[in-house]
């Protein structure tokens, strides 16, 4: 194509105006210079030769970065270049670690390489500042899970309407678990099966992605000796992801309490998952404030 100016430009390339946005592979290749341009040789553990002031290349050269990445030059090369090749996950993580890239970068240069994110379930939690924003979003119930479906915090409207996860045995402290094997919260679903067979879709769905997680199984395995109707949808193979849904709660004390269901996850964190219970009602809601004003 042809900039504004009268000189060429790449298919992809954004000229002096801005007017079109580079191709995937063309921000990748810029995201790689860029991150060598900031390196020197000592960073990644070799040897300074020659005189800095008249090396060449700002950074680590090309060479450097394929031969401690494991990688072909010529290869490395296309791809600082924007060709349109691929490269696989050990590759990209030999990248970032040769470059020095931290959590932020790792993530970025994977979803520049048209991969997914990597694997940082080891982050750590903030128990506290998970339950400060489940008590913001009082009134309405809220509660969020960790990776493995686990309760990690909840709220006073939350025990209130739906059920105490304290209640629950300490190694069953988990949504699966309630949906599934609780007699008080299968009680209180009005319809209890369309509920509990999303869930156990998800779950679906997220062991599809981490298919050899010995935690996953283990409640897949416990869960299948236990239940019934989740040993017979479980080989029935559900699986889809999380829609928008309104959920009816028969409360022993305040009668029916319909719920908009929303989920959310943290960008610090995604690997977590809110739930956030709305009335969808004005009536709903005026159960739930004498619920908690009855405490």
């Amino acid at each position: 194509m042809v900039s504004a100016d009268g000189n060429s430009v790449p298919d992809g390339e954004a000229d002096a105006d801005g007017a079109v946005e580079p191709s995937r592979h063309l921000q990748l290749g810029r995201f790689l210079r860029a991150q060598r341009a900031r390196l020197q040789p000592g960073d990644v553990g070799l040897a300074p030769y020659g005189d800095p002031a008249r090396r060449r290349t700002p950074g680590l050269r090309r060479e450097e970065v394929a031969e401690l990445s494991g990688v072909g030059l010529t290869w490395y090369t296309w791809l600082e270049q924007g060709r349109e090749v691929e490269a696989s996950r050990q590759v990209i993580d030999a990248l970032a670690r040769t470059l020095r890239l931290d959590a932020d970068q790792h993530r970025h240069l994977r979803f520049l390489a048209g991969l997914s994110e990597p694997d940082d379930r080891r982050r750590s939690v903030d128990q506290a500042r998970l339950q400060r924003l489940v008590d913001a979003v009082m009134p309405n119930p809220a509660s969020i899970y960790g990776e493995d479906f686990d309760y990690l915090a909840w709220n006073r409207a939350y025990v209130r309407v739906r059920d105490d996860p304290l209640a629950l045995l300490a190694d069953r402290r988990n949504l699966l678990w309630m949906m599934f094997t609780d007699k008080t919260n299968r009680m209180r679903m009005a319809h209890w099966e369309g509920a509990a067979l999303a869930v156990l879709s998800q779950l679906r769905d997220t062991l599809g992605r981490r298919p050899s997680d010995p935690r996953l199984t283990a409640l897949v395995a416990g869960l299948i000796a236990e239940s019934p109707e989740f040993r017979r949808w479980w080989s029935e193979y559900p699986v889809r992801r999380f829609r928008p849904a309104t959920i009816g709660v028969r409360h022993p004390e305040a009668g029916l309490i319909e719920l908009e269901v929303f989920q959310v996850r943290p960008v610090e964190n995604p690997s977590l998952l809110m739930v956030v219970q709305v009335p969808a009602t004005p009536e709903a809601a005026a159960r739930i404030a004498a619920l908690l004003a009855a405490e």
